[in-house]
């Protein structure tokens, strides 16, 4: 049996940190003081130092930089079709930074003939893709699969992909670019809830290297756990001024209940040194270790990531993927989890080569 293998990571964020500037701009944006102060008290305990977006909120503004305080205009925020062409123009160019810090050598570009990308953050036709396989110099033979509006657990999904066409496709490599600009879809809200939802997500991307060389980390096996009557509790759809995102705050405790019921499952019986959980926000970790009974060091890489970058929706995972990788030593067994619409777990078995 061909196995399949993750050998190796890149990772990618825009160049300004917004995070900061995000709260203090919440802060005025939210008009009933009373709200204002829960938000600045939940902004505290997020467990988030940094996040990152194309969108510039430092002044002077760079020539040809996209001033966030003139997209964000309170009364007058962007339409969907304006933030999809900020979209297009500044996605490719994110995507480009993981790809060159990927360092792909000439051999291991002849050998990519599939690229998988996931986004659940903005569309455009001809995609990412396309743009992929042109900056990289690929065969435009390359076969092409985009993976849409699935969330945060899409990269799970492109990983389970990647692992089909590697076992049934002998010498041919895959190509995985997760990418994310989350911070183009904040709308002008006095919902708390909205607004402490707007408070963890950031931009990023991620782009692995899959193939049969038995480097880095092997995928065993995947599991998708969908828990029964909480469909309403994460939704993602296409509005007016934006997409716009549901995150219940039940979403936590039915994520705890359920992986005490399934904790033997989806590990298939074996002990897990390395965990690479999806930091929805502190408190799905919490939750996660709360419901799995995990010492409080077990989800550190997790809780790196979320204070250094937040929630990158689908590129999150391989950030904490990248950061067990450096550390990981051969034989030691991993689960990877992502959480998302259904709402539904979606996990990875792997061990390090």
């Amino acid at each position: 049996m061909r196995h399949a293998y993750i050998n190796r990571i890149a990772t990618a964020v825009p160049e300004h940190d917004v995070h900061q500037a995000f709260v203090d701009y919440a802060e005025t944006m939210l008009a009933d003081e009373r709200v204002r102060n829960i938000f600045l008290r939940m902004a505290a305990k997020a467990e988030i130092e940094h996040r990152f977006s194309p969108l510039q909120v430092s002044r002077p503004v760079v020539d040809g930089a996209a001033d966030a305080y003139a997209v964000y205009r309170c009364g007058c925020f962007p339409s969907t079709a304006e933030r999809m062409k900020l979209f297009e123009r500044h996605a490719p160019l994110l995507a480009a930074k993981a790809l060159d810090n990927l360092q792909l050598s000439r051999e291991e570009r002849e050998h990519i003939r599939h690229v998988i990308v996931t986004c659940c953050t903005g569309f455009y036709a001809p995609g990412l893709d396309f743009a992929i396989v042109d900056h990289l110099g690929l065969s435009p033979a390359t076969e092409r699969t985009m993976i849409g509006f699935m969330g945060c657990y899409a990269a799970i999904n492109g990983l389970k992909q990647a692992r089909h066409i590697v076992r049934s496709e002998p010498g041919e490599s895959v190509l995985l670019v997760n990418l994310e600009l989350c911070t183009l879809h904040l709308h002008e809200t006095q919902d708390l809830g909205e607004v402490l939802s707007f408070l963890i997500f950031g931009d990023g991307c991620a782009a692995a290297l899959i193939s049969e060389e038995p480097v880095g980390l092997e995928m065993d096996g995947f599991r998708a756990i969908q828990i029964e009557s909480t469909r309403e509790l994460i939704t993602w759809r296409i509005g007016d001024v934006g997409f716009d995102m549901l995150l219940s705050g039940r979403v936590p405790r039915e994520i705890s209940k359920a992986l005490r019921e399934e904790a033997g499952s989806f590990t298939n019986g074996h002990d897990v040194n390395l965990w690479a959980v999806h930091p929805g926000g502190r408190s799905v970790l919490d939750a996660v270790e709360e419901g799995l009974e995990l010492c409080p060091q077990a989800l550190g890489a997790s809780r790196k990531i979320l204070s250094l970058f937040g929630n990158m929706s689908s590129a999150t995972v391989m950030f904490v993927l990248r950061e067990l990788m450096q550390t990981a030593q051969s034989g030691q067994t991993g689960c990877a989890m992502s959480f998302g619409p259904g709402l539904t777990a979606e996990t990875m078995r792997f061990h390090a080569a």
